[in-house]
């Protein structure tokens, strides 16, 4: 497991992902893994989900969260925060991406 971790995450977020994880039926084989793909209105996409550890992969402990990163993603996400807004006009996961030179209206694209 490394010890220099890429991404924060907010109280929010932490107590999100933690409910998920808890939640019933959730399969306790699966990590967080957090990543980016091409695509998106800025051309690079946000990926957060649950999946198994590949071979590619580094792992983390994040706040007590073993998160998934592939070493190809580390360049785009190195030292962003994963929030958690629970508000009237907005609830979900935000990224907060000190590398992203533009990013979409949505927010879950970016472009460096």
């Amino acid at each position: 497991m490394t010890t220099n971790v890429p991404v924060r995450f907010n109280e929010g977020a932490v107590r999100e992902i933690k409910n998920m994880m808890n939640a019933e039926g959730f399969d306790k084989k699966n990590m967080l893994r957090i990543g980016v793909k091409g695509g998106g209105c800025s051309g690079l996409s946000y990926m957060l989900g649950f999946d198994e550890m590949r071979a590619e992969d580094r792992k983390f402990d994040i706040d007590g969260i073993p998160v998934l990163i592939n070493p190809a993603h580390e360049l785009y996400l190195a030292g962003m925060s994963i929030e958690w807004e629970d508000g009237l006009d907005a609830r979900g996961f935000k990224f907060v991406n000190p590398n992203a030179s533009s990013t979409c209206g949505c927010g879950t694209s970016f472009a460096v």
